[in-house]
């Protein structure tokens, strides 16, 4: 793997578990994609994957395996981060995102 991968979940899904029929999107993969929007020239080098809501998630699964399907995940060689805080600091370090005002 040469360029960070970041995988992020399709902008809205349908939960089965709620019934299948609300349509909804995942709060932490938007704040990232709010990133990603703003700040395009640091966005271009990472490749971005975005992956449906049902598990298993074969892309993430093959990355990183079946127990780290946690959304959403950067993963770069020899490691990843996909807690929302942990993926926002490794953008940053990484990437050079500026950092969230605490």
């Amino acid at each position: 793997m040469s360029r960070d991968t970041l995988f992020l979940l399709e902008h809205e899904f349908a939960d089965p578990a709620l019934g299948g029929k609300r349509v909804f999107y995942c709060r932490d993969c938007m704040i990232v994609e709010g990133l990603l929007a703003t700040f395009p020239a640091r966005a271009a080098n990472i490749d971005v994957v975005r992956v449906p809501w049902p598990r298993p998630r074969a892309a993430v699964v093959e990355a990183i395996g079946e127990e780290n399907q946690n959304l959403p995940a950067l993963v770069w060689e020899g490691g990843f981060a996909n807690e929302i805080e942990a993926l926002l600091a490794a953008l940053a370090e990484r990437h050079g995102f500026p950092e969230r005002h605490p």
